[in-house]
């Protein structure tokens, strides 16, 4: 069992807050866990099912988030990690374990570099190190769909672009999963007041992973058929940080934590408890889990 306590915090002018479900007598320290653009603090229950038997959870609503306030267009990824240092600050604990998926991979890593004695092991997933040429060309589409109104073909090509459509390569539930990214897309581009904000921000500024990390023990994963970003991508990026492990996850593109939710909730408790990672059932035998960095 465990309680639920939902925390309201700000930083300057603007309001977030975090979801603690506070196991007692934990096996590992607390995992907190920062999602995409639009993923909030009640977007994980796999997560919730798998770590809080061994583990207090932290889920979050960042500025721009769920019931957070928008995040300011004069503002980005420094706000953000001033938020996420402010979360685990208000914890309270020597530690934290964290795990951060897409955007919120960025998100994780810069806490990472600026506070590594504060993070226990780091988890991240579908890094969105590197932005292709061809992918600055469909977000320019996307922002110009979306500045004219055009709800319905912003949707279709922002869903388009998060997922591999390739009938060759095996995903599950393909046209299931395309028709939830896509109506997500869509309500946030009628109900997020600040959607265009956020795609300016990914056109004008990509997100920073350099200068490395040392320090902390670290995993990278991915989809095997993630196409914007690639396995490939993935390793490179994960050769920067010391000891880093890499492994991809079978089956699955970017969207792999709605595709393969339970295996990706098992492989943070695999992780976050020190258990092996390469028995694990799920993962691809093209690229064999391994340290590279």
């Amino acid at each position: 069992m465990h309680d639920e306590v939902i925390r309201d915090l700000s930083t300057g002018r603007i309001r977030y807050r975090y979801r603690l479900l506070r196991r007692p007598e934990p096996r590992t320290e607390p995992v907190v866990v920062i999602g995409g653009g639009l993923q909030g603090m009640y977007g994980w229950p796999h997560m919730e099912d798998q770590l809080t038997p061994v583990a207090s959870l932290v889920t979050a609503d960042l500025p721009g988030m769920g019931g957070a306030d928008p995040l300011p267009a004069d503002e980005g990824a420094e706000l953000m990690g001033a938020a996420l240092d402010q979360i685990i600050d208000d914890l309270g604990v020597p530690q934290v374990n964290l795990f951060g998926y897409s955007y919120g991979a960025e998100l994780a890593f810069g806490c990472a570099q600026r506070r590594p004695h504060r993070i226990a092991r780091l988890a991240l997933g579908g890094v969105v190190s590197h932005t292709s040429p061809e992918q600055l060309t469909q977000l320019r589409r996307a922002a110009e769909h979306l500045a004219n109104g055009e709800h319905e073909q912003f949707a279709t090509v922002t869903a388009e672009m998060q997922l591999c459509l390739d009938e060759d390569r095996h995903v599950p539930q393909r046209e299931l999963v395309y028709r939830y990214v896509r109506r997500s897309m869509l309500h946030g581009a009628v109900h997020v007041p600040h959607m265009m904000d956020y795609l300016q921000r990914s056109l004008i500024s990509g997100p920073s992973f350099d200068g490395g990390l040392s320090g902390v023990p670290s995993l990278v994963f991915t989809g095997e058929h993630d196409t914007i970003t690639t396995p490939e991508r993935q390793r490179e990026f994960a050769a920067t940080i010391e000891g880093c492990e890499f492994v991809t996850i079978a089956d699955a593109d970017h969207w792999v934590v709605l595709e393969r939710s339970a295996d990706v909730a098992d492989l943070a408790f695999r992780f976050f408890t020190g258990e092996p990672l390469g028995s694990a059932p799920y993962l691809s035998p093209a690229i064999l889990p391994g340290v590279v960095g």
